[in-house]
């Protein structure tokens, strides 16, 4: 396995580089369809499908032109491509992103290139209204 720089091993959310289930490394190439569990990181070129209830990484020389359904996605690399993640898409510098974002939670850092559209699902519309208890009532116990 391929070893991964200390400030690369810190993006990968509670897992170290030995709980990485797979890599596509600098150079290598892949076409198809990528479905996975646990955490894979890409650094090469795919296009393709990818499909995982997982986390993906996608490192900074990558370059990805899927369809990617995901739990969390942490991209640094480039993608096109429409993105739905269950849990949380990360976008951080140097990424670039040309697809549509469906997901509750998105951290987009200075620096990243981001174009398309961001649908934001299951984030809450508005806070409940409070009740009021009337002026010459008593309170409420």
């Amino acid at each position: 396995m391929a070893m991964l720089k200390r400030e690369e091993m810190s993006v990968v959310p509670a897992a170290s580089a030995g709980d990485l289930n797979a890599l596509l490394g600098r150079g290598s190439e892949f076409e198809g369809k990528l479905t996975f569990e646990g955490t894979v990181r890409i650094d090469g070129k795919f296009t393709g499908t990818i499909v995982t209830n997982d986390v993906l990484v996608v490192g900074e020389g990558a370059k990805i032109a899927a369809e990617i359904t995901c739990g969390t996605i942490i991209i640094h690399g480039e993608i096109s491509g429409n993105v739905k993640a269950r849990s949380m898409v990360e976008l951080h510098h140097p990424a670039r992103m040309r697809g549509n974002v469906e997901t509750p939670v998105l951290m987009v850092e200075k620096g990243v290139i981001f174009e398309g559209q961001t649908k934001m699902e299951g984030v809450e519309k508005a806070p409940a209204k409070p009740t009021l208890t009337p002026v010459n009532s008593p309170p409420i116990r």
